[in-house]
């Protein structure tokens, strides 16, 4: 046998080798996991789920394999939770051990395991106090908020007004006003609607939620170490998560040579004063790295959320005419058309917050929820979940669980409502996760929709050209977010 034959010979048998191995190391290591498909060397179950609608897949297998039920996606090992029952005896019942954050290969690429959204153990506890205390300080979660937020609805309405009643994308004018919100409390200022460097920061954030719920986005989740090196359109979101954050850091930098240790303006100048305060602490988590991955969590989180629910909940409501109307009758009677709709007005609303609760669900904006990791081998219904383990919290199969939502397919505010129309909560309604992870905007999100979509609705009707029939309300992508189909629309004076 000549040197080339042997060779080949030698790295087949090395190939074969490795293939047994791996197949060999996962079945040891599935022990006594929950069940699953038999993965394939490698690749895992790669081709038994579909990369098009990833949360599809998932809830499909949990059909047959239960709740709990372990997935191999590559060489990733993952236990996925289905229904609200699961989640909460995971998240809720023991979340000291499902706290930390699992692999979600876009965010991993851009935070690199820096800042309060993407990061474990103490850091993530200690970032995430700071970063609720030092929000609460500029009045997230306090009636002072209600200022910052209805001072920038101001601007759009005059965006909107200004559009005339021709057709637009409502895209950006929703964008940018809800992130001015959470730009005024961590940068201390807002931006301007035409401001070029604000547009393209809301650019990238639209492009990660879009890229994070692609097929190629998914694909970097299974095989991020590969992926991320090869050409493709990965690379454009990567150029643009770059400039994102290089644009975080120039933010930070302009603090630091501004800042006055005893009066801080902003989020960023609080953490630039805890960085001061703890400099001399070898093992402290405030540093410049961890400012950045924090702030571009809260900027993401703050912006990118929030606007997209307004946006598919304006399509919605252009499929459904009677409840655009009906909140219009529920605003005149409690609101009127001469004052601005406060947060005490809620209470009085209950049709208006059934619908925007029925818009949460129905978008289900994160459908499996942002991954978490075992910190410890937990034990959960009787099977062994090891430490390192990832896990899917399948927030979509809560909210669209049929014993707890009927005809969960279906938008139907009514579901909201009890048999004397007043509002109902659901135990099941879980949008912003449960657990010590929970999402800790819940209370300024819960705020912005309510403020933002009775002053639109005060104000306008919505007008589209295609009839509320031929309106399409299924995502456009579903991976990591659901993203709503593009549409225009206008806006009518009323």
């Amino acid at each position: 046998m000549d040197l080339l034959g042997a060779g080949t010979l030698l790295l087949a048998v090395c190939m074969a080798g490795l293939l047994l191995l791996t197949s060999w190391q996962q079945m040891r290591q599935r022990g006594k996991m929950p069940p699953g498909p038999t993965p394939l060397p490698l690749i895992g179950n790669l081709l038994q789920i579909d990369r098009n609608h990833l949360p599809n897949s998932l809830i499909k297998l949990s059909a047959k394999y239960g709740p709990v039920y372990t997935l191999q996606l590559g060489l990733r090992r993952i236990v996925v939770l289905c229904g609200y029952e699961a989640i909460k005896e995971a998240l809720v019942d023991q979340g000291n051990e499902f706290q930390d954050r699992g692999q979600q290969g876009t965010f991993d690429w851009i935070f690199q395991g820096h800042g309060v959204a993407f990061s474990s153990g103490e850091k993530a506890r200690e970032l995430r106090q700071f970063s609720i205390t030092t929000l609460r300080s500029f009045g997230v979660g306090k009636r002072s908020i209600e200022e910052r937020i209805l001072e920038e609805d101001h601007f759009l309405l005059e965006a909107l007004r200004d559009t005339k009643g021709a057709p637009f994308d409502p895209t950006y004018f929703l964008s940018r006003s809800v992130s001015n919100v959470i730009s005024s409390i961590i940068f201390g200022n807002r931006f301007d609607y035409e401001d070029q460097e604000f547009l393209s920061l809301l650019a990238a954030l639209n492009e990660i939620f879009r890229f994070s719920s692609t097929p190629q986005g998914q694909l970097l989740d299974i095989f991020p170490g590969v992926v991320q090196h090869l050409p493709g359109s990965q690379q454009k979101s990567f150029k643009m998560f770059s400039e994102l954050k290089e644009f975080m850091a120039k933010k930070a930098e302009v603090h630091q040579e501004t800042l006055d240790p005893n009066s801080p303006q902003d989020f960023i100048d609080c953490f630039l004063v805890k960085m001061l305060q703890e400099e001399k602490n070898p093992n402290s988590f405030f540093s410049v790295e961890e400012l950045i991955g924090t702030i571009i969590s809260i900027f993401i989180g703050g912006t990118e959320t929030v606007s997209t629910t307004l946006r598919y909940g304006f399509l919605i409501l252009l499929k459904y005419p009677e409840v655009e109307e009906k909140i219009h009758k529920e605003i005149d009677r409690v609101i009127g058309v001469n004052r601005t709709p406060s947060m005490e007005d809620r209470l009085q609303m209950p049709y208006t917050e059934a619908v925007i609760h029925e818009i949460q669900r129905f978008a289900d904006l994160i459908p499996m929820g942002a991954p978490r990791r075992v910190n410890r081998d937990v034990q959960l219904r009787g099977y062994t979940i090891p430490k390192g383990t990832d896990v899917f919290p399948m927030l979509g199969t809560a909210m669209k669980d049929p014993k707890r939502f009927a005809r969960p397919g279906e938008f139907d505010p009514q579901r909201f409502l009890d048999e004397k129309g007043q509002f109902q909560k659901n135990e099941a309604f879980i949008p912003f996760s449960v657990g010590k992870r929970y999402c800790f905007g819940e209370h300024l999100a819960r705020t912005e929709l309510f403020l933002f979509l009775t002053s639109i609705l005060q104000q306008f009707r919505f007008k589209s050209a295609v009839a509320p029939e031929h309106i399409d309300i299924s995502p456009m992508l579903v991976g990591f977010a659901s993203i709503p189909r593009t549409y225009e629309f206008s806006v009518i004076p009323r």
